[in-house]
């Protein structure tokens, strides 16, 4: 099997950069060659070249005198265009907001990236206003996956931070930090071959985010290992930096539901997903598969669009009052169901997902985690779903609905790549519940290491 494509970790950067091997200005000069090369007018909307290169400098000054503030001190990240940036408007992939008035304060998040030493290299281009599992923007275009990237147009690189995985796919950042509402960091992550983590909600803040679902947004990595994730983790929550070890998978108890997830699963990922299984099973791991029965039920519960509907509408709606055909139209259109849902359906719905959260959480009392696949399908081509709506909205859905079932249930979760090299990318994810994060990273750092060695 694979690990996110060979690409160097965030330690391994550091090392390099202890060693006196490269230095912070020359990686940050190989990213910003990368981000104007290739995809990257596709994946930057907008590209800080000459605050990145004085944060280097300023980087490697502090270095040499022994003052490197943290681990990614000195490493080129990027960040998802819905993080305010002072000095500038907050885009959200669309062209409606060019002209809008520019941030007066940087997000929390990257306000602690920058004083943890990471050296910011744009922003990344996403599904507009991050409504859509897919990636496609038909405002900035759409980044290719790197598999099969020259065949048929390319394909998806998953959403909505698409941009996020490419810029760390193709050496533009070393790792990439986005939004979560039903899948977007994981998602991306499992089709491009990288590892993605949707922390607990309520530990990241959002404060100077862009926000679709104020109920169900979380803000988290994509980069080259767990360790990556976790040490972006620590630093973008403000808790402290421990080293992370490895749990003990003998007699880790994982719940494989057999219900709703495994629906549509192609044969590609049918075939990795039971190679992880049975890689587990021989390390101890005891597996129960079982049907979840509140997990048939959320379809139903979201059938009027749901949160992300609701909350969106509540955000957008003045601009969709005279501004509608500025929206990307798959993108409008979802976020109109929202006026349609009154005051006691956002109500009726907030008590049902606390009935639903304890329900999952009863059913959880016998096991650790939840394991299952990120997504149910190989990336589709591009050409595909731009063709026809049909095709669109129907892989939007099955590629949304495994990841959104743990935003519903306000708990974290990781996507690990599970593929052999030189197959198409799949995911694996595991899960757990709310505040669960780090038992989590844990033990997803022993499923990394029985991967890479299968």
């Amino acid at each position: 099997m694979t690990q996110a494509l060979s690409l160097p970790t965030l330690e391994l950067a550091s090392q390099r950069l202890d060693g006196g091997q490269t230095s912070s200005v020359q990686l940050t000069e190989q990213a910003l060659a990368h981000a104007m090369a290739g995809e990257g007018p596709k994946v930057f909307t907008r590209v800080f070249q000459g605050s990145a290169l004085a944060e280097a400098r300023a980087s490697d000054g502090l270095r040499a005198a022994g003052l490197a503030r943290s681990p990614i001190e000195g490493l080129p990240i990027s960040v998802k265009d819905l993080f305010d940036i002072a000095g500038f408007p907050t885009l959200g992939g669309s062209r409606l907001l060019v002209n809008a008035e520019p941030a007066t304060r940087t997000a929390e998040v990257v306000q602690r990236l920058r004083q943890a030493g990471a050296v910011i290299v744009g922003t990344t281009n996403m599904t507009e206003f991050a409504y859509s599992g897919l990636g496609l923007n038909p405002h900035y275009g759409t980044p290719r996956n790197p598999w099969q990237r020259d065949e048929d147009g390319g394909r998806i690189p998953g959403g909505s931070s698409s941009g996020a995985a490419i810029s760390v796919t193709d050496g533009m950042a070393l790792a990439a930090v986005g939004s979560d509402t039903g899948g977007s960091v994981r998602i991306p992550s499992a089709l491009c071959g990288l590892t993605g983590f949707k922390p607990t909600a309520r530990r990241v803040s959002m404060q100077g985010v862009m926000p679709l679902s104020s109920n169900l947004d979380s803000i988290g990595p994509l980069a080259a290992s767990v360790r990556c994730c976790a040490t972006l983790d620590a630093i973008l929550s403000g808790e402290p930096l421990k080293t992370l070890q490895a749990a003990q998978l003998q007699g880790l108890r994982l719940l494989a539901p057999t219900n709703v997830v495994l629906d549509g699963m192609d044969a590609t990922v049918a075939a990795a997903w039971d190679r992880a299984l049975s890689l587990l099973s021989q390390a101890g791991a005891r597996i129960t598969q079982a049907v979840v029965r509140p997990f048939g039920e959320l379809a139903e519960i979201n059938a009027k669009g749901g949160f992300t509907a609701a909350e969106a509408w509540a955000w957008h709606r003045h601009h969709i009052a005279t501004r509608l055909a500025e929206y990307d139209p798959r993108v409008g259109t979802r976020i109109l169901r929202g006026k349609d849902i009154s005051a006691a359906d956002y109500i009726d719905l907030l008590a049902r997902r606390q009935q639903w959260i304890a329900e999952v959480t009863r059913q959880m009392d016998d096991h650790d985690l939840i394991a299952m696949p990120t997504v149910p399908v190989v990336a589709p081509r591009i050409a595909d779903l731009t063709d026809s709506d049909d095709a669109y909205f129907g892989a939007n859905g099955l590629i949304l609905r495994n990841p959104t079932l743990i935003n519903f249930l306000d708990g974290c979760a990781v996507s690990l790549p599970c593929h052999r090299a030189g197959e198409a990318p799949v995911g694996l994810s595991l899960a757990g519940l709310g505040g669960q994060d780090r038992r989590l990273l844990s033990v997803a750092l022993a499923v990394e290491q029985l991967l890479a060695q299968a």
